[in-house]
């Protein structure tokens, strides 16, 4: 195991009873926040309109800054940015998903960094501070509410890029369970295997005897498979929403990735696909995860493979290499069996543009994604053919 720091110091109020207790928190912070939100669902189901209402109680003036996208751009952050300087914000608060808290994360960090916000995605603009951020939860995937990550797409450069910053993890989270029960069965379904990703590109490694942080993972990816399908299948299935939830948050936390050093591979090649193509980004990892795993299959990376189908799927295959291939087989059922699209096509992805795809990953990893397997630009533009 390698060394590592461990330090999440996000408060976490998590149920359904805990929206004055996080306006009150809010409130330690500031008198003035940012509300910034998607396409307006959190209104219509009554989200909004429960934390504004617990915030105006709490004495906390709110601005509105909605129409966060999917995929955020930053453009909506722009906008997002000139708002918080306009009203002297002192705090921003993203109602909704990953996507939502991700754009507040850099609109955080712009406003008080300066600059042009796509420079700090690009490490051209450091980030020497942000506004803090008191995030409320309405969809289980990415984990942002629990990070100190953000992913923000460019259209004008066709790039969808990473980036973070200790600055802009969420000072406390509001995670209500109940607040999910509304999303789509299909945003369900993309929710679980985004947080599947999540664990798999951290528990994916070899020779690195983390034990125990495996185990952890093991844990997650199996509570993932038994209730995402029921949350799928039982939208208001308080007890799945819940275990999701929680899950999400702990996927990407650092807590999985402790005593290991290597990068992560799925997302970097997903982030092309919705990069050029505005995918639903957990369908894109679910697609692409089976097709790498198959891909690095080999003498070497089989007993890896063999363990998790063994301790997550309950492979009773006694030798390696037949034990991952069904591991790798049972997985891609798996997302099937929730619904998921498992082609590149029927998401629609061109195959022209596959070639240009694998080149601008590997261009942004700097030449090589060193992960599990180190993959080069003909791995990835086989994987993602593998896929089509």
């Amino acid at each position: 195991m390698k060394d590592f720091v461990f330090h999440v110091p996000t408060k976490i109020f998590f149920g359904e009873g805990h929206a004055a207790d996080f306006a009150n928190e809010v409130k330690a912070y500031g008198s003035k926040a940012l509300i910034v939100y998607g396409g307006g669902s959190v209104k219509q189901n009554g989200i909004y309109d429960d934390i504004v209402g617990a915030l105006h109680d709490a004495g906390v003036e709110t601005v509105d800054h909605g129409g966060i996208e999917p995929n955020p751009r930053v453009d909506s952050v722009r906008a997002g940015v000139e708002k918080a300087k306009e009203h002297d914000i002192d705090i921003v608060v993203p109602i909704g998903g990953g996507s939502t808290i991700d754009a507040a994360k850099l609109i955080a960090a712009s406003t008080v960094s300066g600059g042009e916000p796509w420079d700090i995605v690009i490490k051209k603009q450091a980030v020497t501070g942000a506004l803090p951020i008191a995030s409320v939860l309405t969809l289980a995937a990415t984990g942002s509410e629990m990070d100190s990550g953000s992913v923000i797409t460019n259209l004008e450069t066709k790039e969808k890029l990473g980036w973070g910053s200790p600055e802009v993890l969420p000072k406390t989270s509001l995670l209500n369970p109940a607040y999910t029960k509304t999303v789509s069965p299909y945003q369900t379904a993309s929710g679980t295997a985004d947080i599947m990703s999540h664990t798999m590109e951290n528990y994916f490694s070899i020779d690195d005897s983390a034990y125990l942080e495996d185990s952890f993972s093991e844990g997650l990816l199996r509570t993932c498979i038994h209730y995402g399908p029921l949350a799928v299948k039982e939208p208001d299935n308080l007890e799945a929403r819940s275990n999701l939830m929680w899950a999400s948050s702990w996927a990407i936390n650092g807590l999985l990735k402790s005593g290991k050093t290597q990068s992560w591979s799925v997302h970097p090649m997903e982030h092309e696909l919705s990069a050029y193509f505005d995918i639903t980004h957990g369908v894109g990892l679910a697609i692409l995860t089976p097709r790498w795993l198959r891909h690095l299959l080999s003498d070497k990376t089989a007993p890896k493979i063999a363990r998790f189908g063994r301790r997550v799927f309950d492979i009773r295959e006694e030798d390696d290499m037949k034990a991952a291939e069904e591991a790798i087989d049972t997985l891609y059922d798996f997302f099937k069996s929730i619904d998921i699209p498992m082609s590149l096509r029927e998401v629609g992805v061109e195959e022209d543009a596959l070639e240009k795809m694998a080149k601008s990953c590997i261009e942004h990893a700097g030449g090589v994604i060193r992960g599990f397997v180190d993959l080069h630009e003909d791995d990835v533009l086989a994987i993602y053919k593998a896929c089509f």
